[in-house]
């Protein structure tokens, strides 16, 4: 499985971006997907997760509310719809995924997933 994540971007303190995620292959749907973001400077932290079928998400404290994962199974594309976005947000955001029979949804850590898109960066001026 290939990822190519997309949608990054400079963006004003408030304002929102979509970020896609394109998976190669037939097997997407057969994957949980999940979003990570790395600022400068610090550790590649959990963002939200979607279970294969997209019957369950779950997002951190830290975007819960402002934040929504969501995936199209027939397009093989997640999505991270990301809404009211703060300087703190401002980091590179990654796709990653993982056959669903592997994990351990939601799947928080880094290590929990097999395939890595190459990031795409956001940053939020304040």
């Amino acid at each position: 499985v290939q990822l190519q994540a997309s949608g990054g971007g400079l963006v004003q303190a408030g304002g929102s971006l979509r970020l896609s995620c394109a998976a190669s292959g037939r097997t997407f749907s057969t994957y949980d997907m999940g979003w990570f973001r790395q600022a400068p400077g610090k550790e590649r932290e959990f963002v939200a997760a979607i279970r294969w079928n997209g019957g369950s998400t779950y997002a951190a404290d830290s975007v819960k509310g402002r934040f929504t994962i969501s995936r199209d199974n027939v397009k093989s594309t997640a999505y991270l719809q990301m809404n009211d976005l703060k300087p703190e947000d401002t980091a590179v955001y990654y796709c990653a995924c993982s056959p669903a029979w592997l994990t351990r949804f939601p799947g928080r850590l880094t290590t929990e997933y097999e395939y890595w898109g190459q990031g795409t960066l956001v940053t939020v001026s304040s």
